[in-house]
């Protein structure tokens, strides 16, 4: 929160889906007759951001990503997901060489595009000062790193501020399973919605999309929100993404 009496910071939003290429996207936004090598081209006539999940299931391939540097506007910003091989397979555990290769390669491929890199946890990953200790103290302090934790346990002040204290953004998130206020514990405030009730499926009403909206401002201290749909089953995602670009002015 800003101290008393301090104005609050003008906030740029970046809003958009996680992931693109759903061929059950097809007929509902994509056009029937679209070819997938025209997806992307599509998408970024849409929304100006990407999450890139791709990424957490493969290492990135240098060449896909100066693939989509090329063919994305200029003002166009691609958050990248960490590979799972690093958080969830390793923990963290001797991947100084794997993390060292992954930052290189998202900055060689996405330049000045590149916007924050995210750090998914495992759920079954519970609080510890060690876990903890050996997530802040991996990552390149040089990203824009945002981590987002799956249990429960992670949401404490501490945590906020440890994070805080290496410049590394708190994710909030919308899931059936965890708490859902924003937190912005830097001046980088970054929130998923992975759909509630029926996850990755559940569309959201306007007025939870106003909430989120109203903590970001409320809390004053956000210079970038970028605001990533998950629910991507029937394409919810799709239409929440329009709805708060529409709220939040964009």
């Amino acid at each position: 929160m800003l101290p008393p009496g301090a104005a609050p910071l003008p906030t740029t939003y970046h809003i958009g889906c996680s992931g693109f290429h759903y061929k059950h996207w097809k007929g509902v936004f994509y056009p029937e007759k679209l070819p997938q090598r025209r997806w992307f081209e599509f998408y970024h006539q849409h929304f100006r951001t990407l999450e890139l999940n791709v990424t957490f299931y493969r290492f990135p391939q240098l060449a896909t990503l100066e693939s989509w540097y090329q063919q994305s506007p200029q003002d166009f910003r691609f958050s990248v997901k960490a590979p799972r091989l690093i958080t969830h397979y390793k923990q963290f555990h001797a991947t100084e060489q794997l993390l060292a290769d992954f930052y290189g390669t998202v900055q060689e491929g996405l330049r000045e595009k590149l916007g924050p890199v995210l750090f998914q946890l495992p759920p079954r990953l519970t609080y510890s000062e060690e876990r903890l200790a050996r997530i802040v103290e991996s990552l390149d302090p040089s990203f824009r790193n945002v981590v987002e934790f799956r249990h429960p346990s992670w949401w404490l002040g501490h945590v906020y501020q440890e994070l805080a204290r290496r410049r590394i953004a708190f994710v909030g998130q919308s899931h059936p399973a965890l708490p859902d206020e924003v937190v912005t514990n830097t001046e980088l405030v970054y929130y998923r919605f992975h759909g509630v009730p029926e996850l990755y499926k559940s569309p959201y009403p306007e007025e939870f999309l106003r909430r989120v909206l109203g903590e970001i401002q409320v809390a004053g201290q956000a210079r970038e929100a970028y605001l990533y749909f998950n629910n991507d089953i029937d394409a919810s995602a799709i239409g929440n993404a329009r709805q708060m670009q529409i709220l939040a002015g964009g």
